[in-house]
């Protein structure tokens, strides 16, 4: 089986956001970025698959600018075989993300798609599903564990009540949550390795796929501020206050 993976460059987790000074969107120039955390267990469940013998190759998908690619290699050097890179300058929306990916799949024919539950920079958590829609595949979102077994998948998923185990006909879409596993460090040897392997250059045109956005960002402003509290001297006052001033009850 042939195991599509998809890894998204985002700013990482640990750098404190900053909006640009025209309120256009947030400041990524000489910022540290990094995968998708959501991604990097994407590509560990992936290659865990590899290993266990469920899988025969592991491609790496990433959709955005040149500086993408770098993402891929720590894909490559984690342990996938190869990489597709798809070049676009444009902030795509979920739909248009998914749309180039079932071009992708089309193209390359994987038995599974595993994709992050969500980006950490826009957070829409849609992508996953919506490319199960167009393809028409069975879908198991917000991973905690996978469990494959020939022509069928245990899928057990993280909702609200508490996990949720679901049988999913194979070929499928899978979008991990953080407890699916914990992703390994790339070894030296493998870093160098990742440097041979292939990455294959598309453009969405080529896919024949418009990426014309239908949402357009007027404004991105950094939340208020919290303002300092106050003490109160009785619970009566607190009430007062509440009432009054809060107007939340």
């Amino acid at each position: 089986m042939k195991v599509l993976v998809t890894v998204k460059r985002v700013i990482d987790y640990n750098v404190k956001i900053r909006i640009k000074a025209d309120n256009s969107g947030v400041e990524t120039a000489n910022v540290k970025m990094s995968m998708n955390p959501f991604d990097e267990i994407g590509v560990e469940e992936a290659i865990r698959l590899k290993e266990n013998g469920l899988a025969e190759e592991i491609i790496a998908v990433s959709i955005g600018p040149r500086q993408a690619q770098e993402t891929i290699r720590t894909a490559l050097a984690m342990g996938a075989d190869r990489g597709i890179h798809v070049k676009t300058d444009d902030a795509l929306e979920p739909l248009a993300l998914a749309k180039i990916l079932k071009a992708v799949v089309e193209k390359e024919a994987p038995g599974m798609v595993i994709l992050g539950k969500q980006a950490i920079d826009m957070d829409n958590g849609q992508t996953g599903q919506m490319l199960a829609a167009l393809l028409g595949w069975s879908q198991g979102t917000f991973a905690s564990n996978i469990d494959i077994a020939g022509d069928s998948m245990n899928c057990t998923r993280e909702v609200d009540g508490g996990l949720e185990t679901v049988t999913l006909k194979m070929p499928a879409v899978i979008t991990t949550d953080l407890r699916l596993n914990e992703p390994r460090y790339a070894s030296l040897p493998n870093i160098m390795k990742a440097k041979k392997k292939t990455i294959d250059a598309l453009e969405p045109g080529e896919l024949g796929v418009d990426v014309t956005p239908r949402v357009t960002v007027l404004s991105v402003n950094d939340p208020p501020g919290r303002q300092a509290g106050v003490i109160v001297e009785s619970a009566e006052a607190l009430v007062g206050k509440l009432k009054n001033e809060a107007k939340v009850i």
